[in-house]
């Protein structure tokens, strides 16, 4: 990733020597790193200019799970989960309170920076830099560059979504998901492909992880999430995006 200095990673652990060694593996790698020691210090400093979060899930004061869940009032920025806890069950929820990726400690240092690249690559490509002046203003590649089945619609150059003219708040991860079945309508994902291109690495046992985002697209662009209009469950196979006139 170029000028990776430009990135300001937030790093937020009670354990003051992991809190240490994250900082020194991030800085390595050129990362601007801010730290905090609890969970309200996490959610003040998320106020300010930061690229991702890695939240610890078991803090005093206020733990990461309700971080996450008052940082995600305001701000899409991802979010990265470290916890000892391993089960599925523990990954999940902190995957259905804002996380975008759940990783176990004792973390395996080359991994955690290569989820942080692909988290940082996902949120600055697909809507990271809320600009799209900057972009440019062909018009063919504008239309080239808009979805739309029924009242969503999803504007690429813009990297907004909007159900009936009503602007609708993604993750990067939640984003780039819907933008890869609008692409293609009608066809249908399997959860390892929707992995595979979404995160950029290797599919193993993820149809809960991806199904925990799914939900998370359908409570935000369906009337009634239960029974969607647009994002279809295929049972047995996957999930697609249908097309409504």
């Amino acid at each position: 990733m170029e000028n990776l200095k430009n990135y300001k990673i937030l790093i937020c652990d009670d354990d003051e020597d992991i809190l240490n060694a994250l900082e020194i593996y991030l800085q390595q790698d050129g990362y601007t790193v801010a730290k905090a020691a609890d969970g309200l210090q996490a959610v003040e400093l998320a106020h300010g200019e930061v690229h991702l979060i890695l939240l610890d899930v078991m803090m005093p004061r206020l733990d990461g799970i309700q971080a996450a869940i008052k940082i995600r009032n305001f701000s899409n920025v991802p979010i990265i989960f470290l916890s000892a806890k391993s089960e599925d069950t523990d990954r999940i929820l902190g995957l259905s309170m804002g996380g975008d990726d759940y990783i176990t400690k004792p973390f395996n240092p080359v991994e955690l920076l290569a989820r942080v690249k692909a988290a940082l690559r996902r949120y600055m490509r697909l809507g990271g830099v809320q600009n799209s002046e900057n972009s440019p203003k062909n018009e063919n590649a504008k239309n080239s560059e808009i979805y739309q089945t029924g009242g969503l619609v999803l504007d690429n150059l813009k990297k907004r979504v909007t159900v009936d003219d009503r602007e609708i708040a993604l993750t990067s991860i939640e984003y780039s998901i819907l933008h890869l079945l609008m692409q293609h309508m009608d066809r249908v994902f399997t959860s390892s492909q929707i992995y595979e291109t979404v995160w950029d690495e290797p599919a193993f046992q993820v149809s809960k992880t991806v199904s925990v985002h799914v939900r998370h697209i359908r409570e935000k662009i369906e009337i009634n999430p239960k029974e969607p209009q647009y994002l279809k469950v295929v049972y047995g196979l996957g999930y697609k995006i249908v097309k409504v006139e």
